[in-house]
């Protein structure tokens, strides 16, 4: 085998587990701005107190000794050679379930863009050294909420995990009662999702009253979003929001507050004109699908998410649009409508639903490159539709019932 590190074993807590030397290989980082040990620690999920400790001694530095930007750090992360067999003939440690979450590792390392390329085609496999030696420690990983600088998902904040519960990470863009998302399932591992909450910036979208008080389109799609953002990042999906507001979290209440201080993915101000503003956010999403492509990610999926504006005693269920001449496109929106029918016929009984897909030559959906849907969750100016906004509970209600619908496509294609 072609190893880049030798093992030698010892027994630790009953199982044989290996052991590394300080002169094995390591992946190597710099910081970026703003960092220090920990917070660089957590970014790759090495931020343990094994492997903490063994990042100073790997790197000869005293704990209490700062770090210095433009130096490559060795991490507490081994650099193995994938003999393309699998992790346990690669690794020597005959346990699968262990195996598993280093895989598991790998490929989140790959999404969030810390890792250039999946390990199974550049035969570079990591290992955290606290997987190696301290076994206790790979229940409870710590990770980091910086984006890193080449692109990647929304980056998990410092999290801790309960005893009863895992824990996916803590997200500090779905705001303070929502940032903890907790892993329910890992069905949707190495699926990728870009979602676009509609306008944003210096575009509210369509704008209703309610009770003498506005209510902006752009608000309202993206707390929408947002809520199925962190649906599909329980269940393991890789997830970019692609228009993005710092200050608005999930959010309780009716009256969602109408604001411009949205960006674009990462950072970057919502041009005022129109055509500018929809060519940013589709040159965003088309450059993340081709890197992601590169990396071997064969499904990506965009969601994009407005409300429709009519007249008044209009009222409508929420419908879909898909790419004109695309049938994975209609499959997908056709997929997500039933799941919407469904659910009315079994919440509530005799009420109907009308909804519909059809195409439309639409800039979001012409010009993105990832099979797409794009949702209209109702018209902002009829009174009845409106409930379906501003009462948080309908709120979450059309986040998971979309969840289900995008789920179900997603496991269609395994």
């Amino acid at each position: 085998m072609n190893y880049r590190f030798l093992f030698t074993f010892l027994v630790f807590a009953g199982l044989f587990l290996p052991s590394v030397s300080l002169s094995q290989e390591h992946v190597s980082a710099q910081l970026q701005r703003g960092d220090g040990t920990l917070s660089l620690l957590r970014r790759y999920e090495v931020s343990t107190p094994c492997s903490k400790s063994y990042f100073f001694r790997i790197n000869g530095l005293d704990q209490n000794q700062g770090l210095k930007l433009h130096i490559r750090y060795q991490l507490p992360i081994m650099l193995l050679t994938y003999n393309e067999r699998s992790i346990r003939s690669t690794t020597g440690v005959d346990d699968y379930e262990w195996a598993v979450k280093v895989q598991e590792y790998n490929d989140r390392m790959t999404s969030l863009g810390l890792k250039s390329g999946n390990f199974r085609e550049d035969k570079e496999l990591w290992v955290p050294y606290h997987y190696l030696n301290c076994r206790e420690e790979m229940e409870a990983p710590a990770t980091t909420g910086t984006p890193p600088t080449t692109g990647g998902t929304l980056t998990p904040l410092s999290g801790q995990q309960s005893s009863s519960e895992r824990i996916r990470g803590v997200y500090d863009i779905l705001g303070d009662t929502y940032a903890q998302v907790p892993l329910e399932s890992e069905r949707l591992q190495g699926f990728v999702y870009y979602i676009v909450g509609g306008h944003g910036g210096p575009d509210p979208g369509a704008v209703g009253t309610y009770h003498s008080q506005s209510l902006c389109e752009d608000e309202y799609a993206y707390d929408v979003a947002l809520r199925l953002c962190r649906n599909l990042l329980a269940h393991g999906a890789t997830v970019y929001m692609i228009i993005r507001d710092n200050n608005d979290g999930i959010r309780a209440g009716e009256i969602l507050p109408c604001d411009r201080d949205e960006t674009c993915w990462v950072n970057q101000e919502i041009p005022i004109n129109q055509s500018a503003r929809l060519t940013q956010r589709s040159d965003v999403i088309n450059d993340l699908y081709e890197r992601n492509q590169r990396q071997g990610v064969r499904h990506q999926r965009l969601i994009v998410i407005h409300v429709d504006s009519n007249s008044r005693n209009k009222r409508v269920d929420m419908f879909f649009y898909h790419k004109e001449q695309d049938q994975a496109s209609f499959a997908f929106a056709e997929t997500i409508r039933a799941t919407i029918k469904q659910k009315y016929e079994e919440y509530r009984q005799g009420r109907g639903y009308t909804g519909t897909v059809s195409s439309r030559d639409l800039h979001m959906l012409r010009e993105t490159t990832p099979t797409a849907v794009y949702i209209e969750l109702g018209n902002i100016r009829n009174r009845n539709d409106q409930a379906r906004l501003v009462i948080e509970g309908n709120r979450q209600l059309i986040a998971n019932w979309l969840f289900e619908g995008i789920a179900r496509e997603a496991l269609s294609q395994l």
